[in-house]
């Protein structure tokens, strides 16, 4: 063990030294690292890191399939990834610079299998869930004690939302979440490719569409951890996150994270290097880097989400590791569902629907 570790050690500073000179281009969805980190990984690589955000997978999948995006890591969701890889856009993962691939989590890589099979082209970074945030007691203000907090219902039956917009309520901008959704709460395959199926999700959507403040990716976070809003739909950890902001301001404001009684889409982030990335050497050094098991779970410390490391779990706060909304129990688990990417035909009816939806004519 010794022996290997020394080995490893001087495999990683040969090439630390082989691009201290260069920099590591990183783009990542916007609130999801522990800034700390970036710091962090300078200073012990000796490599300058050049890190953007971006807070929409439609953004990410633009610059990915146009080719020349100018990054050495991006972080795209798993049917987007899936997308990509088959349209080229990555290059395979050298394994033997990636040392700590051993600290990765076989249940998750079970799952993720279905987007890069066998895994060869991207790691995992965050999991999560897509579902309810709400304002209790605004929510309980509005509807009353029993508000349906942990179903659809509460988001997609007008009459509820109707009465919900007096408060505020912001949709994530993401027709791949936002259609399933939809065609599970109506009984459907969320997972349908069929147009005649995606199709049924518009009276869905197009019925509460009036009630809906904003459709945005990110700006839920701080609208429902200042009250600005009472309901968002959105990303499980970003929900966390309003909640524990509005904690720490003590403006008396509690927000709840639900994942819908239904079922919620299970989602999966994943980190790949693009097929003509400038430093792809550095790209392993940074993919490295973050599957150290204390790297990942300070990363999952501060942004409240799942990862895909097993050896993180030791190092996982109990707010963190011990909470069901981020780490769920196996019957909630069960009742999660995945997506795959729609084809290209199915792709262009979406977009021409989500569009609809937003501009509600």
């Amino acid at each position: 063990m010794k022996t290997k570790l020394l080995s490893l050690t001087a495999v990683f500073a040969m090439t630390t030294a082989a691009v201290s000179a260069e920099e590591v281009r990183v783009y990542n969805w916007s609130d999801y690292i522990d800034e700390e980190l970036l710091t962090k990984f300078e200073e012990e690589t000796g490599l300058k890191l050049v890190y953007d955000v971006f807070d929409s997978n439609e953004v990410l999948e633009t610059k990915m399939l146009a080719g020349g995006s100018g990054y050495d890591v991006v972080v795209p969701s798993g049917t987007f990834l899936q997308r990509q890889i088959t349209a080229g856009a990555f290059q395979k993962l050298d394994m033997s610079q990636l040392p700590n691939m051993e600290n990765m989590w076989d249940v998750v890589e079970a799952r993720t299998d279905q987007y890069d099979p066998g895994n060869l082209y991207s790691i995992n970074y965050m999991w999560g869930t897509t579902g309810i945030g709400v304002n209790v007691g605004k929510v309980q203000e509005v509807l009353g004690e029993d508000a349906p907090m942990g179903s659809l219902a509460l988001i997609f039956d007008p009459a509820n939302m109707e009465k919900l917009a007096s408060c505020g309520v912001h949709f994530l901008d993401a027709p791949t979440e936002m259609i399933p959704a939809a065609l599970k709460y109506i009984g459907q395959d969320p997972d349908s490719h069929d147009p005649d199926v995606i199709a049924m999700a518009e009276p869905v959507l197009m019925a509460v569409r009036p009630y809906v403040q904003k459709f945005h990716s990110s700006e839920y976070i701080n609208a429902l951890a200042n009250g600005e809003i009472c309901v968002a739909f959105g990303w499980s950890g970003d929900i966390l996150q309003a909640r524990d902001r509005a904690a720490e301001a003590d403006n008396g404001v509690e927000i709840a994270y639900n994942a819908p009684s239904e079922g919620a889409l299970m989602w999966f982030d994943q980190m790949a290097i693009p097929v003509d990335a400038p430093n792809p050497t550095g790209a392993h050094v940074f993919l490295n880097f973050i599957m150290d098991a204390q790297n990942m779970a300070q990363a999952s410390n501060y942004v409240y989400y799942a990862n895909g490391n097993a050896a993180s779990k030791e190092f996982l706060v109990e707010d963190v590791i011990g909470d069901p909304a981020i780490y769920p129990d196996e019957a909630t688990l069960e009742n999660l569902y995945t997506t795959t990417p729609y084809p290209a035909n199915v792709q262009r009816t979406v977009t021409r629907l989500w569009t609809k939806i937003k501009s509600g004519t």
